[in-house]
């Protein structure tokens, strides 16, 4: 959990997740720069270890500049690795005014006045409206420890918070190809949904661009474990 404030708190991108990253990350990186080439050096002479030739040229640079530049590129990529790390992280600022997801440089702002309901589904943060639209559904990065004060966080700002999880959960149904009760384009959506699973990180903005559209139409759809789950959005 980040920072709290009389008007605003923060969930992700706390003081502890970025000690972490970039302190432990640089560290590994520092490491695993220093014993490369001492790691050359023994792999070139197992036979049966493969590419040998790279091995032996790097191990015949037995100089100490070697190790400074390994032990330089190692520091300088677990930097890198800690800010796409940190970049990857959702945060969500809370305030009385609206709620804020940030990630990946991509920003949504849920205003205060369209939140019905709030609530965890798994690890995921869903808002939705009076209609039982989902304005939001966003998936934390927080401990399962730390995932306890995102309730709390929610209340402090006078959001709407259901324990019980999602309202609606008994409306879900799985949806299978050609399903009858959904209309052709929307069946159309959730068969490309189905294949841009398998395009794994690549298919990421697709699903949720995806799951926009079928939300235009007056559907909800989630995922769990690569499998949809639709239901009409609509109130009971």
């Amino acid at each position: 959990m980040g920072p709290t404030t009389q008007t605003r708190t923060v969930i992700g991108h706390s003081t502890t997740d970025k000690v972490v990253l970039y302190g432990g990350l640089p560290l590994v990186g520092l490491v695993l720069g220093y014993l490369l080439p001492r790691i050359t050096d023994w792999a070139a002479g197992l036979d049966w270890f493969p590419f040998q030739g790279p091995l032996e040229l790097i191990a015949g640079w037995d100089q100490w500049w070697v190790s400074v530049i390994c032990v330089v590129i190692g520091l300088l990529a677990g930097v890198l690795l800690a800010a796409i790390a940190l970049e990857e992280t959702l945060k969500v600022t809370i305030t009385g005014q609206s709620v804020e997801f940030l990630k990946n440089q991509k920003t949504l702002t849920v205003p205060r006045e369209k939140v019905a309901v709030a609530f965890l589904d798994g690890k995921e943060i869903v808002l939705q409206d009076p209609m039982s639209r989902e304005l939001a559904r966003e998936k934390h990065d927080q401990l399962k420890s730390e995932a306890k004060q995102i309730p709390a966080a929610f209340r402090a700002h006078g959001y709407p918070w259901a324990d019980g999880g999602d309202p609606h959960a008994d409306r879900f149904r799985r949806w299978v190809e050609d399903e009858p009760e959904l209309p052709p384009t929307v069946n159309a959506l959730l068969k490309a949904r189905s294949k841009a699973f398998a395009d794994g990180d690549k298919g990421k903005a697709d699903l949720r661009e995806l799951r926009d559209e079928v939300g235009k139409l007056g559907y909800t759809v989630k995922d769990k474990e690569k499998k949809q789950y639709w239901r009409p959005t609509t109130p009971r």
